[in-house]
């Protein structure tokens, strides 16, 4: 665990809203990205969550503004945290972003013209040719993946003819990704840069180190609110891997045993966190640097009897979204609707930093700065071709295509999703504008589902 002195000279060096010194304000804010895979939305201490620690994050929620309703726009496959990422990476759309790493602008790329120094470590996911072009004047240490991927050094693929870094394997990959970003700090003058960190956490197999699963022993999580031994019907996508981690009906049990592996991953990661914000405080960067904590996706663990993330309810597409850092209003949550890879072209505004040819990406700057209370009016969500969402301030519906089954919530009264409105008469006249809705928003975002012209 990260030594509490250390966290307490975080707070004392940086950690407090009020003006830059004259150093700081001559410099182009830089920005740090800490991207956690696979964390819900519910799961921050300051943001509500009793269950878990998270001082490091707890921090930044304090010190930044939190956006309550920020989603993962989806997938077109299993593995959602890979379009997630190149949508977070290159600010396009879920049905533009295919060819966009492979050839197309990118925020990295962006900052890195803009004369920021860049790094990569942890979690990629998005292709060796995507890395090594993306950070390719940058530094990057060593990347992860799946079980033992992230033990490969990065140095042999991104960064031919340098020499490979060797990389410890007796170590948490938590510890790895946040060791690697500290010690970029330490290398830090007064460049602005751009750092991506991704951690691997807490992605199954949720092994946490020792120490902080042991806190949870006998003290398990109960189940999410909206748990369910097996989800009400087939939902198109119920045999992917996620999936097959349990049987079924799951048991409240073995929902609590997933729970406290995945709160200790949380903790663990948290407490890296801490690590690199105290590096920045003790280089005396922390008051200059915006930084953006999220994930990939959230995931189910229990909520609606699934596991995964090939879902389109709240608990996996939301994600957490804290922005901190210079020109960012302390303390604020706001609940304006906002696609994650929103988060982009709102640091890419405070940074100074023009956005990539072809962003899709809208700034949350008035959002932030409280000039506008609302973001985007309504959300397009996707899974595959078997499952299609609007998402409004108030309502959601889910569309199951292939099942001609169609669910409605009112967020408002029912945020946990546990009471579809879908077969209530009173509603008719909603059912309609939501689904008209629906088709004019797949069209908008060139779905190959859409109908109609």
């Amino acid at each position: 665990m990260i030594p509490r002195r250390l966290f307490a000279a975080a707070l004392m060096l940086g950690w407090t809203a009020g003006p830059l010194g004259t150093a700081a304000a001559e410099r182009r804010p830089s920005v740090l990205v800490i991207l956690a895979d696979d964390q819900r939305a519910d799961t921050i201490g300051a943001l509500g969550n009793r269950l878990v620690r998270t001082p490091a994050i707890d921090g930044l929620v304090a010190r930044g503004t939190s956006f309550d309703r920020c989603y993962c726009m989806g997938s077109r496959q299993g593995a959602v945290c890979v379009p997630s990422r190149a949508m977070l990476l290159s600010g396009r759309s879920l049905f533009h972003v295919d060819e966009q790493l492979a050839g197309g602008d990118t925020w990295p790329e962006a900052f890195a013209r803009a004369g920021s120094r860049t790094f990569l470590v942890g979690k990629w996911h998005n292709g060796a040719a995507a890395a090594a072009r993306l950070f390719a004047a940058g530094d990057a240490v060593f990347l992860g993946g799946m079980s033992d991927q992230w033990r490969v050094p990065v140095s042999s693929f991104v960064a031919p003819g340098r020499p490979a870094r060797p990389v410890a394997t007796d170590r948490h990959s938590s510890e790895l990704f946040g060791g690697a970003a500290a010690e970029f700090v330490d290398t830090l003058g007064d460049e602005p840069f751009f750092a991506w960190l991704a951690f691997t956490a807490p992605h199954d197999p949720r092994q946490a180190p020792v120490d902080y699963r042991r806190r949870f022993a006998g003290t398990e999580p109960p189940p999410p609110d909206n748990f369910l031994p097996q989800h009400p019907f087939d939902n198109g996508e119920l045999r992917v891997r996620d999936e097959k981690l349990l049987g079924w009906p799951r048991s409240a049990a073995q929902v609590s045993g997933e729970l406290a592996d995945y709160y200790a991953c949380i903790e663990a990661l948290d407490a890296q966190v801490g690590r690199v914000l105290a590096a920045l405080a003790a280089k005396g960067r922390l008051a200059d640097t915006i930084i953006v904590f999220t994930s990939d996706h959230g995931l189910a663990l229990g909520s609606h009897g699934l596991l995964g993330k090939q879902n389109l309810y709240e608990h996996s597409m939301r994600v957490p979204a804290v922005v901190a850092g210079p020109g960012v209003p302390a303390g604020r949550r706001v609940d304006a609707l906002c696609y994650l890879f929103d988060l982009m072209a709102t640091v890419g505004e405070l940074a100074g930093v023009s956005p990539p040819a072809g962003t899709e990406g809208r700034s949350l700057v008035p959002v932030v700065r409280g000039d506008a209370r609302a973001g985007r009016e309504e959300l397009l969500l996707a899974y595959r071709d078997v499952q299609r969402a609007l998402v409004t301030p108030r309502w959601k519906l889910i569309d199951y295509p292939r099942l001609g089954r169609r669910q409605l919530f009112d967020l408002d009264a029912d945020p946990e999703e546990c009471r579809d409105l879908w077969e209530d008469g009173e509603h008719a006249e909603l059912r309609t504008t939501m689904m008209d809705g629906l088709r004019k928003a797949e069209r908008a975002a060139g779905d190959p589902l859409a109908v109609g012209p």
